[in-house]
């Protein structure tokens, strides 16, 4: 796919909240993970339309959650969905060399990295995420609203880091949050427009 060919960032959001609405319903995922595929992504490369950053927590699966099959968004998780200087790389990779044009900060309610912030008091490997967190967070203790303050935190990382911000400065890229609300499915973007 070339550059012509690549999704604005209003298209891919639109590929997402499509493939969210589909998978509201959805008792599977009939997204294309063929063999023919795997040999094309082989032989052609990946041209996925949207990166997504995500937490590592086993319920938030993007392919799932946007029905989408193999080579369709790249995905970065960690938990929590900090930003640190490997996912910032990952980012700047995605947008620069496989052209993707919409990045996503996904958090999701019901984090065990959100709420070992609010609670406070972790060490350790896992301490380390949590600081990231608590210093997005601040003092609050609300489980939803402490989600979408870490995920605009990871947003302002995202625009302040300056290979990103050139590329969202130069071109037609978006950085975006959203939440994905673990009991109903439903992937809920906070910035619209």
């Amino acid at each position: 796919m070339d550059d012509a060919q690549r999704l604005s960032p209003g298209e891919a959001l639109h590929e997402l909240k499509a493939g969210n609405h589909a998978y509201l319903q959805a008792t599977g995922n009939p997204s294309d993970i063929s063999p023919s595929l795997r040999v094309e992504t082989y032989e052609r490369g990946q041209h996925p339309f949207a990166t997504i950053v995500t937490c590592a927590d086993s319920r938030v699966v993007p392919e799932h959650l946007f029905m989408v099959g193999l080579g369709r968004i790249f995905v970065i998780r960690v938990a929590g969905n900090v930003i640190g200087d490997t996912q910032l790389g990952s980012v700047s990779y995605a947008m620069s060399h496989l052209g993707t044009r919409l990045v996503v900060v996904l958090g999701h309610t019901h984090c065990g990295a959100i709420a070992a912030a609010i609670e406070g008091g972790a060490q350790g490997s896992v301490g380390v995420i949590v600081d990231r967190i608590e210093e997005a967070i601040g003092a609050e203790t609300d489980d939803y609203r402490a989600c979408v303050l870490n995920v605009r935190h990871s947003m302002r990382c995202l625009h302040d880091d300056p290979e990103v911000a050139a590329l969202v400065d130069q071109g037609d890229f978006r950085i975006m949050g959203a939440v994905y609300h673990i009991d109903s499915g439903r992937v809920e973007f906070l910035d619209e427009g």
